[in-house]
């Protein structure tokens, strides 16, 4: 085991870089978690955990046979400089990106789609909600928050260890889609809205827009029709999250 003293040393400032940019976790190949909830999570599940840091008296889990892992202890300030929440929680750790490529042949029956959510807080929480509803594949487009975000992380409570995730564009989306016989929606209005509890959605893909714009106008090209979310009049829209969360519920009812 290590001990770091010093905010300056390459390994805390290689997190520091994990933190706040994109380009750089793309680059490595890496990405930056925090809190003891996920690193437990990531060795449940196997993750391929890199380096943990750790004040002292934090409880870790058992790492079995993970020589491969760097283990280092660091001081309260250290840790507060490294970790991207504002409490630390006394644990954060890198782990590599398994990448997100979409397989060939599509198995799942059903799937959802994020058309450029770009709240990593969002994007977090739809995963979690994703996973608890076994949906069975989702997808984001160019345009949503990074999956590597710090935020999108904390917010999926583990599901980047045990669920893939793919990042695709819309005309890989459509031919896979298109290949495995289901049909797009989106939640979305326009002339051929319907009602989505009036669907069978066991077997489809689903598309969430954006918080501020909503789906695109090139994807709902590609749709065979729109769904709607009956709410009250007096109400425009639903937060990305708990949209995606009242379809997934819809999506999985026949299966749950």
């Amino acid at each position: 085991m290590e001990e770091i003293s010093s905010r300056q040393n390459p390994l805390c400032t290689h997190l520091r870089k994990l933190a706040v940019s994109r380009a750089y976790r793309e680059q490595t190949g890496e990405f930056l978690c925090d809190s003891p909830k996920l690193l437990r999570e990531a060795v449940l599940w196997n993750a391929p955990v890199t380096a943990v840091l750790f004040t002292k008296d934090t409880p870790l889990p058992e790492l079995r046979d993970r020589s491969d892992v760097r283990l280092v202890q660091v001081s309260e300030s250290v840790m507060r400089a490294v970790s991207p929440m504002e409490t630390p929680q006394g644990i954060v750790f890198t782990c590599r990106d398994r990448g997100h490529t979409p397989p060939e042949r599509l198995e799942a029956d059903r799937c959802l789609v994020l058309d450029g959510v770009q709240d990593p807080g969002n994007v977090g929480t739809i995963l979690r909600t994703a996973d608890a509803f076994d949906c069975g594949a989702v997808f984001l487009l160019p345009g949503c928050a990074d999956l590597n975000n710090p935020k999108t992380v904390r917010a999926a409570m583990g599901v980047h260890f045990r669920r893939p995730v793919y990042r695709t564009g819309l005309l890989e989306l459509t031919a896979l889609l298109r290949a495995a016989r289901l049909p797009l929606y989106a939640a979305a209005l326009r002339a051929d809205t319907t009602d989505l509890r009036q669907l069978d959605l066991s077997r489809c893909a689903v598309a969430i827009g954006s918080e501020g714009r909503g789906v695109s106008q090139t994807l709902l090209e590609r749709c065979s029709g729109t769904i709607q979310i009956p709410m009250s009049p007096r109400c425009e829209s639903l937060n990305a999250a708990v949209a995606a969360a009242v379809i997934l519920w819809e999506m999985s009812r026949s299966t749950l």
